[in-house]
């Protein structure tokens, strides 16, 4: 969890990605909106009578007092009907199994079978979870007692709620508090450990055509802002000064990470004693797991033309000319495998159930989602036995200096190492 900010700064420009996710779950008509915007203080999801007025997961970014900058994300009904009803439940479940916590909004009269359905599943995906009794001011006595012990015996403890009234909202919100300093583990730094006081780090930061104007791109900025907050120096560089930096300082820096793109001028620019890093590798190990993603690069070297490969884009940004996930890695990997490969395209936070099609899993950085989103999207692809990288590490590899740039993290060296070995004994039968 990122650490409570304060002020208008932190409500309007704290990155998506840097936010605790909030998703409320239930049935149709359950009140999932009105609790939103009872939490919120704010009349930020349309509220109606009407089953079903919420038809796709919306989100909102938001300050939840004293937890900080959140994402709340409201979603249709579980029991939607008809053909895109289903959709839509389908939808709603994908986003259940990434949120950092779940409100499962249920009715105060008594559980129907979806919201029985909705607390089995965060009970066996282990999703951090308060279980929300709403329309209290409409159930019995004996209904609500009912429905608080049916909760109880399914291992919660109720927290009972009439949004519409904004009753119980404070007890909500010190449940919610409670479960996030108890359940939720926190954000993992950029940097990790890297970084210690009196260092210097160099960083390699091209002007990347997709940032905006006049800024970095979040990872240039997040490094920067970890390296002065661990009391170190931090010097920028463009590539084409990398040489100079390094010969103008007295002591060699501690490490040099770069830009992905320019990973194989700024190793052969290093001289060999100083680490070499990339912002997305950091980024795998901070928002991923990065061991297992080297150990996925390793399949790069065994593809054949063909061969079926998903490229995973959390993010809807308008695509580049030039762009890194449609454009080059799949002409980089044609190269290298020597043809073209049968590329699929994903984009935004839908992510298929049926991986197996696939050879191998090409994810970005993932810097506009949280870390237990992209865990459980690996989590999946393991499952289903599917080799999953990021671009950076996939990159790395594709330049040839994947072992290089990975020197600062021994453990996912050695992964890559023996997943190598492994498809190479699987390749020669």
């Amino acid at each position: 969890m990122s650490a409570p900010v304060t002020g208008i700064a932190s409500r309007t420009q704290t990155p998506k990605g840097l936010r605790l996710h909030i998703g409320l779950f239930g049935r149709r008509n359950a009140g999932k909106s009105s609790l939103i915007n009872a939490l919120t203080n704010q009349r930020i999801a349309i509220v109606s009578d009407i089953p079903g007025t919420t038809t796709d997961p919306v989100e909102k970014a938001c300050e939840l007092a004293p937890i900080g900058p959140v994402v709340f994300i409201d979603t249709a009904g579980v029991d939607d009907v008809g053909e895109l009803g289903s959709l839509r439940t389908e939808r709603t479940l994908s986003v259940l199994g990434w949120v950092d916590v779940a409100l499962i909004v249920c009715d105060a009269k008594g559980l129907q079978a979806d919201e029985l359905e909705l607390i089995d599943t965060v009970s066996k995906t282990a999703t951090p979870a308060v279980i929300v009794l709403n329309k209290v001011d409409l159930a019995s006595a004996s209904e609500h007692a009912a429905a608080v012990e049916k909760v109880r015996t399914l291992g919660f403890e109720p927290v009972s709620v009439c949004a519409s009234r904004r009753e119980g909202i404070d007890e909500l919100r010190k449940a919610i508090v409670n479960l996030v300093q108890k359940s939720v583990e926190p954000d993992l730094p950029l940097m990790g450990s890297l970084v210690h006081p009196g260092d210097t780090v160099l960083l390699v930061t091209p002007i990347d055509t997709g940032a905006p104007k006049g800024r970095l791109i979040l990872p240039q900025v997040q490094a920067i802002r970890e390296v002065l907050d661990a009391d170190a120096k931090c010097i920028v560089v463009r590539e084409n000064r990398l040489a100079e930096a390094i010969a103008n300082e007295k002591e060699p820096p501690a490490f040099v990470i770069t830009d992905s793109q320019v990973v194989e001028s700024v190793a052969r620019q290093t001289p060999p004693g100083i680490p070499v890093t990339t912002f997305s590798i950091q980024m795998a190990a901070c928002k991923s797991n990065l061991t297992e993603m080297a150990r996925g690069a390793a399949m790069i070297d065994f593809l054949k033309p063909g061969d079926k490969v998903m490229i995973c884009e959390t993010c809807s940004h308008h695509p580049q000319p030039d762009d890194i996930g449609r454009k080059k890695l799949p002409r980089w990997l044609a190269r290298k495998v020597g043809g073209e490969l049968d590329i699929t395209v994903v984009v935004g936070k839908d992510f298929p159930v049926d991986l197996t099609p696939y050879k191998l899993i090409l994810q970005c950085g993932g810097c506009v989602v949280t870390r237990r989103h992209m865990l459980t999207r690996l989590a999946q692809a393991c499952r289903q036995n599917v080799p999953m990288t990021n671009y950076g590490v996939a990159i790395s590899h594709l330049q040839g200096v994947l072992e290089r740039a990975l020197e600062l993290h021994p453990e996912a060296l050695a992964a890559f190492r023996e997943a190598h070995k492994k498809y190479a004994r699987k390749d020669r039968r």
